[in-house]
């Protein structure tokens, strides 16, 4: 019986077993589904139905919203029903809407499929990723929810490259809205060959109702903290590509950034994987909040300095033939410093939110019991949308209103804010309430 439990203990525990390697893949397609268009709606919007930069912030923000409504009944009826068929129905929900942007004919109708979408993706989130913990071994679970989350994270990254790459070829959004539909039935198809160990779910169901059972509350600031995070990557991810248009005339340098994103993202996995196995989790989320701070800052400050010299280096040019080299010089310095800002910074944020996400995931899940793992799981996405969300909807108000430079301002503000509030209490918080001795 020994030499028996011997022969299975490392089958018990094997990290990339088939069921999480299914469930990962699954949440791979689901992303890329999203992603895929996230960075050209506005483009949509703005050429397809003559949308102002508000009105597609208020469009584009309605998804976020009612993904955000639906998080926390997700949560709940994940830790009540059986979770894979929670999961079979939220996932071709989810999928069947990709159908309706292509027979949303005029601007409200697609207002209305988009923000329906959110509510379907919210559930699904939850649920795909509450699966993925339950078929991790428990020995392997905080290093396992690292490298689950970098499935949505080289999804978010990987997908608008391509999506910006096959509208340029193409320019075609009706293709883009086909793929997602393909890629999103295949996730389901992924999804239904998943097996789960029967669970029983009749008592949560019988429990008395109560707040908890929708968000964690244990878990209230660290989901203050990922509204912060949330908020600057809605913007980044929204917008990117028509400031880069409109304000630094780059036309092309989209997908080339989000590819720069997804190397970062890898990076991280290189460098945090041994912090999250040895269960320092509050580490990994200092370095990759720090990271991500550096990588805004140096998004909306070396394009601004480059801008700047390169006017000095026009003005130097028209005083006269010996400025005028000076005036190449400091132009040429200009623009090599607004593509280091630019593709740096990409490169930065990418690292970042590596470490960052699955650090505060696992922060979540260990100060919840294990009944509660659907609602720290859908309690660390509510943040997040709500982050988003407001994002979306900050950014086209102060664009429309300033400019597309102030609303990144905004991000680098609302986003230092978010580290300070981090250090100065949010690690003290999840110490103090943690329940996982092996996590700190």
């Amino acid at each position: 019986m020994c030499a028996l439990n011997r022969t299975f203990a490392p089958e018990m525990d094997k990290l990339w077993n088939r069921n999480y390697c299914k469930v990962m893949a699954a949440n791979f397609t689901l992303f890329f589904a999203f992603y895929v268009l996230t960075p050209l709606l506005p483009l949509y919007l703005s050429e397809h139905f003559g949308a102002t930069k508000d009105v597609i912030g208020l469009v584009l923000s309605g998804y976020t919203i009612t993904a955000l409504l639906f998080r926390p009944f997700s949560g709940y009826v994940v830790d009540s029903f059986p979770r894979k068929m929670v999961l079979m129905v939220s996932f071709s929900v989810f999928a069947i809407f990709f159908a309706g942007y292509l027979a949303a004919s005029t601007l409200l109708l697609f207002t209305i499929v988009r923000t329906l979408h959110g509510g379907p993706f919210g559930a699904l989130t939850v649920a795909n990723s509450t699966v993925a913990i339950d078929v991790l071994p428990s020995s392997r679970r905080t290093e396992g929810i690292g490298y689950y989350g970098l499935s949505n994270n080289l999804a978010m990254a990987i997908a608008p490259t391509i999506g910006i790459f096959i509208y340029q070829l193409t320019n075609s959004f009706e293709f883009l809205f086909w793929l997602a539909l393909i890629v999103a039935t295949t996730g389901w198809l992924i999804d239904s060959t998943v097996k789960l160990k029967p669970r029983d779910s009749s008592q949560a169901r019988s429990s008395r109702l109560s707040l908890d059972r929708f968000f964690l509350t244990r878990g209230w600031l660290l989901g203050l903290n990922m509204v912060a995070f949330g908020f600057s990557f809605g913007v980044l991810s929204n917008y990117l590509a028509i400031y880069g248009k409109e304000v630094m005339g780059i036309t092309g340098g989209t997908g080339t950034y989000f590819m720069l994103c997804s190397v970062g993202l890898i990076l991280s996995r290189l460098q945090g994987s041994k912090a999250l196995r040895d269960g320092r989790v509050t580490h990994n989320a200092a370095t990759g909040m720090v990271i991500s701070l550096v990588g805004y800052t140096l998004f909306i400050l070396m394009p601004t300095l480059a801008q700047s010299s390169m006017v000095n280096g026009q003005c130097s040019m028209v005083n006269g033939q010996c400025s005028m080299v000076n005036g190449q010089w400091s132009m040429f310095n200009g623009q090599w410093s607004m593509f280091i800002g630019y593709y740096g910074s990409a490169l930065l944020i990418g690292l970042g939110n590596g470490h960052m996400w699955p650090a505060f995931q696992n922060m979540t899940i260990n100060v919840a019991t294990n009944k509660q793992r659907g609602t720290a799981n859908s309690t660390i996405l509510i943040s997040w949308d709500i982050g988003m969300g407001l994002g979306i909807l900050a950014g086209g108000i102060v664009a429309e209103l300033i400019s597309y430079s102030a609303a990144f301002w905004t991000v680098v503000l609302v986003n230092g804010t978010g580290v300070a509030t981090y250090f100065l209490a949010t690690r003290a918080f999840f110490l103090r309430r943690n329940l996982n001795p092996t996590v700190r």
